[in-house]
This record gives structure tokens, C-alpha cells and sequence, in this order.
């Protein structure tokens, strides 16, 4: 057992007891807080292995789960993409040595990977919106590069896509055996990460699909906002939630003074270090038991790392009070959920096309969706997080539809600011589906402050 394995079983993070039901008891899926089964203070170590999302046990979900006589007619999924090489290295160290090809018999296994292989290569000639044509169809250096999906990545994604499969093919066929190129929508930014992840979940949904059937689209912004993306106040959102960011980074000396002992180590300037963003490589050694760098000056450490990751999370805890972050969501998200509700309203008139959509793409674009839908307690957008939107039609009553919203498999419909009061005002089992077209709507607008009633006028607001 490595030093780094037996410190987290040491402090009860890494699962070693099994529930009956093969669900582990220390369950890695839930995404609000629990104050009967989680440290009384955010354990920073704990927080990274759920950042992690290392594949293992099976995940109980509760994607499709409604009352026998509604009927499921759509189902729209945004994913983050899997495990990633660093996008930053600490600055005079050696490189994290993770091999970035996919071996069927290499852990983490999943029984599709060899099968995935195999068909990937077969799809060279694929014809993909450019410049996704370009891209590779899946990891394949021996030293990964920067950003690269991971063979864990990958797995991470089979597994999704399985489980996905499983409920919305094989439970509730929602696509016919015989299903047509429109009857998907595929949508990924222009990163190999992106696509490849994409790819692998689809693999794990539709496995041995015919790519003449398979297409996607490309999303120059993280934001999915097409045509959409100019808003002026979004941007003054942001950059108070950064100048919120940096305050509060002066104000932790604890911080300041890990920074300098790191800086010391690797013999660079303070500033120099603090801008290579030494946690996303630090994430990348713990997720990868891979031990931290050392010099000849001494060695990174466990403690640096949770002095770091401390200081995220109370980032991410003052952010929320602060609000700067949730005007910048309620503007950043509005497209991508207008463009959704569009095609649920299109599935709510008996259309059959794009019946499955699928978003390849990044935290930055999960974070505000999370955000702005209210659901300001959901972690940091692990690797390989998924964030659903089922439509459903009452068989009873035709005319009415019915949404759920699941996160990493948890039902947080009610979580929701434009579902959350649902209980106490109708009997209704399920949240309606024009609660959430008032919200994008309107009540996205309202939640702003201000007079605007529409997307351009919020964006373009005077006296901000």
C-alpha cells in the first residue's frame, strides 16, 4: 500500500466497506451536503477524491424515475468532460508521467474500452462540423499532453453512457432500434477533450452506432451561446466576481505563505507560480496517486495542497453570498436553456426529431447552468459530472409535461429556484414543464433586478 493510499484511509476517504446493495458506503455521487455523513468541516482531501470521480463501484441513479403513467419524451444532457491531463505545469518540475493511450487491460477497465478502440479508429472518415474534423477520435500519446483526456477519462464517460443506456434505451425506449440521424443532437466546443468524452458516452449509449448516423456540431463558446454570446453586463458581472476573487486571495496569509514556501522549492518568483495555477497539477498527482514533485529544495506537499484547496472552497462559499457569480449565470446560462426549452417545446408538440441532445463541455459551462437553475449548494463540476433534463407527458392527460433535473444521478428538480415551492402550492408529483419556460422566460430576468423582460435588454442595461 502507498503512502499516499494509506493517508486517505487513514481518514476515511477511501470507501472500504461495502452496502449490501454493492453501493459503496461512502457513497462519491451525492452533491448537496449531508450533515449526518460528511466531515463537520469541508475535509479538503475529501473534496478533491470526489473532484476526482475515480472510477469504481456502479452508481445507483435516479435518472428515470417517475410515476407508472407518465411517459418519457426527451431527454437533454450536459456532461463536463472526464479525467484530464493538467492544463498548467508547476513551473520548474518534472511533468506528471500518465500515459495517455487506452489499454484494455490497464486500470481503471471497463469491459466496452477494447470495443471503443476499435470502433474509433473505424471512424476516421467521419464528418463532423469543422474544425471537430480535425480532431482525434480518441487519446493515444504515450506522455499525455496538455489537456488530454486520460484513459480514466474515458472510462469515466463508458460508464455514463451505459448507465444512461440502460435506463432511457432499454427501460424506457426512448429512441426506436431504428433511430435516425435526427433524432440526435450532438454538440461539443472545439477541444479533443471535449469530443473524445462525447464520444466515449455515446459509445456507452449507442454502442457499435453507424457514423454515418453520428454528427456533431461545433460550439466555439464554453457558454454554448451561439449566436448569442455578446452581453456587455455578463462581462461586468464576471469581472467583479474576479476582483471578488482576487480580494479575498490578499486577504488569506495562510495562502500567501504556502505560495511562497512553493515558490521557494521550485526556485521561482511567488507571482510566477501562483499564475501557472499550481492546483490544477497538484488535482491531476492526487487523482493519479502520483506522488508530488520534488527539488533538490525540498518537496510539494499534502499540506500545501490542502491549504490550496481550502482556500477554493471558501472561494466557492463567499461566492455564493456575494451573488456577483449568479448575475454573470443568469446571463452566461440564458442561451444554452433557452435553446433547450426550444427543442422541449418542439417534443412537447409530438415532434420525434432530437429526442436526445448531448453537451459536450467544460465546468465553466456547468458551474453557471448549475448556478443560475438555483442550485447554488451543487459541488464544483467533477470530471465527468452530468446534468440532466428529462421531459415528461402525463399518459393521463396528454396536454401536460413534466420535468426532472438530475445531477450526477441525484434528483434536484425540487432544489430548483423555479421548482422549489412546488410542493406547497399542488399536489402534482412532478415539477410542470411551464414552471420552467416561466423562468427562462421571465423570472431569469426578474431574479436580475431591473426593469428587462428579454435576454438583449439584460444584457445591455445602463447604470449597471
Amino acid at each position: 500500500m502507498d503512502v499516499l493510499t494509506a493517508l486517505l484511509l487513514l481518514v476515511h476517504l477511501i470507501p472500504v466497506s461495502t452496502a449490501k446493495n454493492g453501493v459503496s458506503s461512502k457513497s462519491r455521487k451525492r452533491i448537496m451536503p449531508d450533515p449526518v455523513t460528511e466531515p463537520p468541516v469541508t475535509d479538503p482531501v475529501y473534496e478533491a477524491l470526489l473532484y476526482c470521480n475515480i472510477p469504481s463501484v456502479a452508481e445507483r441513479s435516479m435518472e428515470g424515475h417517475a410515476p407508472h403513467h407518465f411517459k418519457l419524451v426527451s431527454v437533454h444532457v450536459f456532461i463536463r468532460h472526464g479525467d484530464r491531463y493538467p492544463l498548467y505545469v508547476i513551473p520548474k518540475t518534472k511533468r506528471p508521467e500518465i500515459d495517455c493511450t487506452l489499454v484494455a487491460n490497464r486500470k481503471p477497465y471497463h469491459p466496452k474500452l477494447e470495443a471503443f478502440i476499435s470502433h474509433m479508429s473505424k471512424g476516421s472518415g467521419a464528418s463532423f462540423e469543422s474544425p471537430l474534423n480535425s480532431l482525434p477520435l480518441y487519446p493515444n500519446h504515450p506522455l499525455c499532453e496538455m489537456g488530454e483526456l486520460t484513459q480514466t477519462g474515458v472510462v469515466q464517460h463508458l460508464q455514463n453512457g451505459q448507465l444512461l443506456r440502460d435506463i432511457y434505451l432499454k427501460k424506457h425506449k426512448l429512441l426506436p432500434n431504428d433511430w435516425s440521424a435526427d433524432q440526435l443532437y450532438l454538440e461539443t466546443t472545439g477541444k479533443s477533450r471535449t469530443l473524445q468524452s462525447g464520444l466515449a458516452l455515446l459509445y456507452g449509449f449507442l454502442p457499435d452506432f453507424d457514423w454515418k448516423k453520428i454528427y456533431f456540431r461545433h460550439q466555439p463558446s464554453a457558454l454554448f451561446c451561439s449566436g448569442s454570446c455578446y452581453c456587455p453586463v455578463r462581462n461586468q458581472y464576471l469581472e467583479k466576481e474576479q476582483r471578488r476573487q482576487y480580494l479575498l486571495r490578499l486577504k488569506n496569509s495562510q495562502l500567501e505563505k504556502t505560495y511562497g514556501e512553493m515558490a521557494k522549492i521550485v526556485d521561482v518568483p511567488t507571482k510566477q507560480l501562483r499564475a501557472a495555477n499550481p492546483i490544477d497539477s497538484m488535482l491531476c498527482h492526487l487523482c493519479h496517486n502520483v506522488s508530488f514533485p520534488c527539488t533538490r529544495n525540498g518537496c510539494v506537499d499534502m499540506e500545501h495542497f490542502k491549504v490550496i484547496k481550502t482556500h477554493q472552497i471558501e472561494d466557492e462559499r463567499e461566492r455564493r453570498e456575494k451573488k456577483l457569480y449568479l448575475g454573470y449565470s443568469l446571463l452566461g446560462a440564458h442561451p444554452i436553456l433557452n435553446q433547450t426549452i426550444g427543442r422541449m417545446q418542439r417534443a412537447t408538440e409530438g415532434r420525434k426529431e432530437e429526442l436526445f441532445a448531448l453537451y459536450s463541455a467544460h465546468d465553466v459551462t456547468l458551474s453557471p447552468v448549475l448556478s443560475a437553475l438555483g442550485l447554488s449548494e451543487a459541488r464544483f463540476p467533477r470530471f465527468a459530472a452530468r446534468l440532466i433534463f428529462e421531459l415528461w407527458q402525463d399518459r393521463e392527460k396528454p396536454n401536460e409535461h413534466s420535468v426532472r433535473i438530475l445531477y450526477n444521478g441525484v434528483d434536484v428538480t425540487f432544489h430548483t429556484s423555479f421548482c422549489q415551492d412546488h410542493h406547497k402550492r399542488s399536489p402534482k408529483p412532478m415539477c410542470p414543464f411551464e414552471n420552467l419556460v416561466r423562468f427562462v422566460k421571465r423570472d431569469m430576468f426578474v431574479a436580475l433586478g431591473g426593469s428587462s423582460t428579454n435576454y438583449y435588454d439584460a444584457c445591455h442595461r445602463e447604470g449597471f
